[in-house]
């Protein structure tokens, strides 16, 4: 490269000269940049506006499963909507989820349309509008009204905010960061179950309606710092606004030094992918069945989509109230500490687990994370049916200690390499779709386990839990088969997972750019010197 790279800061390198090989341009140009973030003022201003703004979103979905949960033990809501149980209860839970489902097919329009910053923030008008309503709620259908005009929001800043976080980070950091964002989550729910730990005995209305009002904050930091945030470079660049991402990638990935190599490479290698997708892409939801390995990815993605509600989750994020029933607990303030507790401890294991999980391979913690899942959620299975036949004590402590047990078994994958795995699988074309995908099946999922939940668990108790172990033996058995290894690569090294010879293709025209930009550096740096 040129010779004005050599009077960069030591600090700033990222070599002296491009890789060897064009395979992993990008990630090998990356190693070799050792200065931390934090030591990067640019990059470092970047990460923080990620977390009001993108990594934050998931506080919304945590605020809500948590809120839910401690609102069944909150003594004015249970008497305003006269003890809701069973169908109705399911109802209530599950109606948040079917205003997610209505709106998927509709978030791609948004998300590659006008970009992923307005889709984050047009997803939180709309859940703003639905939290006010549900705290102003005077009857059961304004409460389910408001709740489905809150499903309406959340999948347009997930999708988008989930995108957003890969497409901006600097590869080094962009498995933990993308990591963080479902750990986020638990922020959340620790919100909710504490306003309702303190509320839960208010004699007015306001003892439900206060944790109902906070679900706006999340939603209101997202509006309020958007605009700081720059908008993602392939987004910019697929709607042929090269020079603006450019300058995002040298501001935030190369400190504002115009001749970076890195810069350079990133730039080169996401304009040829993006071209090079562009040529084999018909555009359309068909797009995701046109080729063997898109339709891997899909399955793949509804999997996850699966998987992540059908775990055996749905029941501590929103019945936890009703499993201690169960068990033979029954006091509201009982409850509410546990759920407390447990959300605390959620997510410290979430974060542990976000910060350190993405340095490993992805298949591997997946099949990790589902081996254990199976073998604590058949233990706590065994220990409520112990409960049921003989009501001892010891069975109640171990159902409960299982429960905290589970969650990081569940946090070791699921939670900490989901949006990761996603934003890795899809290719940037079809990257919202295929984000869509997973949220649709994760979605419906939900929308089930929340209205047959409370009716499995009223009617059959501990044996509606041996549905879930067989899952979970299923989901053994799909990752070991079907689960591809995305560790180690940028999002472009990835485009062309499945599809060998378009990766040859990719690689070819990177080598040939980043070599023709070579020998331009250097014709500019000898007219200097002349």
């Amino acid at each position: 490269m040129s010779d004005s790279i050599d009077s960069k800061p030591e600090d700033q390198k990222v070599g002296t000269q491009a890789p060897t090989s064009p395979e992993l341009v990008v990630s090998r140009l990356a190693q070799l940049d050792t200065t931390p973030w934090y030591r990067k003022p640019n990059l470092r201003l970047l990460y923080l506006l990620l977390f009001p703004t993108c990594i934050g979103v998931e506080m919304t979905s945590g605020f809500d499963s948590s809120m839910m949960n401690g609102l069944q033990a909150v003594n004015s809501w249970d008497t305003f909507y006269h003890s809701p149980r069973s169908t109705l209860l399911g109802l209530m839970s599950a109606i948040y989820s079917a205003g997610a489902i209505i709106a998927l097919p509709f978030v791609p329009i948004i998300t590659d349309g006008l970009g992923r910053r307005r889709s984050i923030a047009f997803g939180s008008i709309i859940m703003i509008i639905g939290a006010t309503l549900q705290t102003a709620s005077q009857s059961f259908a304004m409460f389910v009204v408001a709740r489905f005009i809150l499903g309406l929001g959340i999948p347009f800043a997930i999708v988008a905010a989930s995108s957003l976080i890969g497409e901006l980070s600097h590869p080094k950091e962009r498995a933990i960061i993308g990591s963080l964002f479902n750990s986020c989550y638990f922020i959340g729910s620790i919100v909710a179950a504490g306003v309702t730990l303190g509320t839960f005995n208010m004699p007015s209305n306001w003892g439900w309606r206060i944790p109902s009002l906070l679900q706006v904050i999340p939603s209101l930091l997202q509006i309020t710092f958007i605009s700081f945030l720059p908008e993602s470079p392939r987004w910019l660049i697929s709607k042929g606004r090269g020079d603006e991402a450019m300058s995002v990638l040298v501001k935030y990935h190369a400190e504002g030094d115009e001749t970076s190599e890195f810069a350079k490479a990133e730039y080169i290698q996401i304009e040829q992918t993006l071209e090079l997708e562009k040529e084999t892409s018909q555009g359309g939801w068909m797009e995701l069945l046109k080729t063997p390995g898109m339709r891997r990815r899909v399955l793949v993605g509804a999997f996850l989509g699966l998987a992540t509600q059908w775990s055996g989750n749905g029941l501590t994020s929103y019945f936890l109230a009703r499993i201690l029933d169960n068990i033979g607990i029954h006091d509201n303030r009982t409850k509410n500490l546990i759920n407390l507790a447990n959300t605390c401890w959620g997510f410290f294991n979430a974060t542990i687990l976000a910060l350190t999980m993405s340095r490993f391979k992805r298949r591997n913690a997946y099949l990790t994370c589902t081996l254990s899942l199976l073998v604590v959620f058949t233990a706590w299975t065994v220990a409520s049916a112990r409960y049921a036949i003989d009501g001892s004590k010891a069975s109640s402590k171990a159902v409960i200690a299982f429960i905290f047990l589970y969650s990081p078994c569940y946090n070791l994958a699921y939670n900490a390499l989901t949006y990761t795995f996603l934003v890795e699988l899809f290719p940037f074309h079809v990257r919202s779709k295929g984000i869509s995908v997973f949220q649709w099946f994760s979605r419906m999922a939900g929308f089930f386990n929340q209205f047959v939940n409370p009716i499995g668990i009223a009617n059959i108790g501990w044996k509606y839990y041996t549905s879930y172990c067989a899952f979970l033996a299923f989901e053994v058995v799909f990752v070991y088969i079907l689960f591809p290894e995305t560790s180690g690569r940028s999002l472009e090294e990835l485009a062309f997972l499945y599809e060998d010879d378009e990766l040859t293709e990719q690689r070819k025209r990177v080598e040939k750019e980043i070599q023709r930009d070579t020998v331009d550096d250097v014709v500019v740096s000898h007219e200097k010197l002349e």
